[in-house]
């Protein structure tokens, strides 16, 4: 069984920065690709950032320049560095990986954390 723990949410103003933390644990072989989504409130889901096994990044256009995602493979763990924060980056934000777990590849998602951006 594999799970996936977020952290690092919480409430910051307009220009701040915040650091989030998921990691995962249980039967894995490997992790292909470990992303960051958002929700917020009415809308849907929406991709924020990825990275792949070797570590190449891709980003909304919404969050470039300010946001950064990585790993530690040793850790199972991937970070989301988000600076110069703006209200409208208030959300719900996930973790999600693709894992082989034996012979085959699954995918997981994390909790939630909250992320609410103050005027």
């Amino acid at each position: 069984q594999v799970q996936l723990v977020e952290s690092g949410g919480g409430l910051v103003q307009a220009g701040g920065s915040l650091r989030l933390s998921c990691a995962a644990s249980g039967s894995i072989r490997s992790i292909d690709v470990m992303d960051w989504y958002r929700q917020a409130p009415g809308k849907q889901r929406e991709l924020v950032a990825t990275i792949t096994s070797s570590g190449d990044p891709n980003y909304a256009d919404s969050v470039k320049g300010r946001f950064t995602i990585s790993r530690d493979n040793a850790k199972n763990t991937v970070y989301l560095q988000m600076n110069s924060l703006k209200p409208e980056d208030t959300a719900v934000y996930y973790c999600h990986i693709r894992a082989a777990i034996f012979v085959s590849r699954y995918d997981y998602w994390g909790q939630g954390t909250q992320v609410t951006v103050s005027s």
